[in-house]
């Protein structure tokens, strides 16, 4: 549905910054296949909203090609640039951008009433699409209401009834819930995923909330300086970053610095200065290779220890001692001191180990992820 290629956009540093042009898109390319909710996932500066204007056409790429269901939308080699107007997509703002002088059937007819005669629906023809684009997000009973009197959940709704209206091929989301308070932020996630699996919707998602990119898209791509890190599912992304970047970025990782002592197959063991760590991985490094071995919090297991102390003899198992906790509601998170370093664990909320409680921590070989050094 979505084809990008060797996109690049960029704009004039100022004179404080003194580098010449910012690459905000630096070579990027990227697919999204029909029916799929794809996100865009980042930190803030990183071009993903500026990748998202440059598809919808509210921004001029430099050079590349923008292909949307087999239609070139740009191509610096061809020479083409449809206007934003005549590219037929739906896109929801991140302010929603509705018109607070116009009733909700008014704001959602818009963009119809405005297209070109040749193009524009009859008035019986806009009614029904109307109605219909507002029965999906459910705001058909206050069709008449004013658009400064809804609640910030129905204004996001309006937004992408607006959008909707449309029938566009390729729906665009610029952070659209970034303006709602956390509890309703929540809600909206699965009502845009219920929306977009029953219409069938392509969708291409823009946010820096990792935990939002995580619940709503069937593939994201993780973001930076204007290049893509890393595209896939949001599991497999999650649990087997490619880059220090990535596991940093999507949730939590504690980092381990090692060499690869020993291989066989996808068994690997990793020599640190606490203690050597056995694990399975996919990663094609040879031994001697310098790495860093990434490991989620809720991925380590502590256990309280007396008597003697912890056991650190078994196979993955360090001794440490409890430096702080935090209840989080969910889950408990413990601080320990390992050795030279700390590590941070996650247990669940019926577990909370007071400090400074000495503790076994034991990590599972196939919860871990190995990482070039340097990536």
């Amino acid at each position: 549905m979505l084809r990008v290629t060797d996109l690049l956009k960029t704009f004039t540093a100022s004179r404080a910054e003194k580098r010449g042009r910012i690459h905000a898109v630096d070579d990027l390319s990227l697919e999204v296949e029909e029916g799929e909710l794809f996100t865009l996932l980042g930190p803030s500066g990183c071009g993903k909203t500026t990748t998202l204007r440059c598809v919808a056409g509210l921004e001029s790429p430099d050079a590349g090609e923008i292909v949307v269901a087999d239609r070139v939308f740009f191509s610096s080699q061809k020479r083409v640039r449809v206007p934003a107007n005549e590219r037929g997509l739906g896109m929801v703002f991140q302010s929603y951008a509705i018109w607070p002088h116009m009733n909700v059937f008014k704001n959602v007819a818009f963009p119809l009433e405005v297209l070109p005669r040749k193009k524009r629906p009859s008035r019986k023809q806009i009614r029904e699409r109307v109605e219909r684009a507002l029965a999906v997000v459910q705001l058909d009973q206050l069709a008449s209401r004013q658009a400064p009197d809804l609640s910030g959940g129905q204004q996001q709704r309006l937004a992408l009834a607006r959008a909707l209206v449309m029938e566009p091929p390729l729906m665009l989301l610029d952070e659209p819930l970034s303006n709602l308070d956390a509890k309703l932020r929540e809600e909206m996630r699965f009502e845009l995923k219920r929306l977009q699996r029953e219409l069938g919707l392509t969708a291409v998602y823009v946010t820096h909330d990792q935990v939002e990119a995580l619940a709503i898209s069937n593939r994201l791509a993780v973001m930076r300086d204007g290049k893509v890190e890393q595209v896939g599912r949001p599991r497999d992304v999650y649990e087997r970053p490619q880059s220090r970047f990535v596991a940093d970025f999507i949730g939590t990782s504690n980092f381990i610095d090692g060499v690869v002592q020993e291989r066989s197959g996808d068994v690997y063991t990793v020599h640190t200065a606490d203690g050597d760590l056995r694990l399975l991985s996919d990663a094609d490094l040879g031994v001697g290779a310098n790495v860093v071995v990434a490991a989620r919090p809720e991925h380590i297991e502590i256990t309280q220890v007396s008597g003697a102390g912890a056991n650190g003899s078994l196979p993955n198992s360090w001794p440490g001692r409890v430096e702080a906790r935090a209840f989080l509601g969910e889950f408990v998170d413990h601080v320990v001191s390992v050795g030279s370093r700390e590590i941070r664990a996650r247990c669940n909320s019926k577990v909370s180990i007071p400090e400074p409680s000495e503790v076994t921590v034991t990590f599972h070989e196939e919860a871990f992820s190995l990482i070039p050094a340097g990536d």
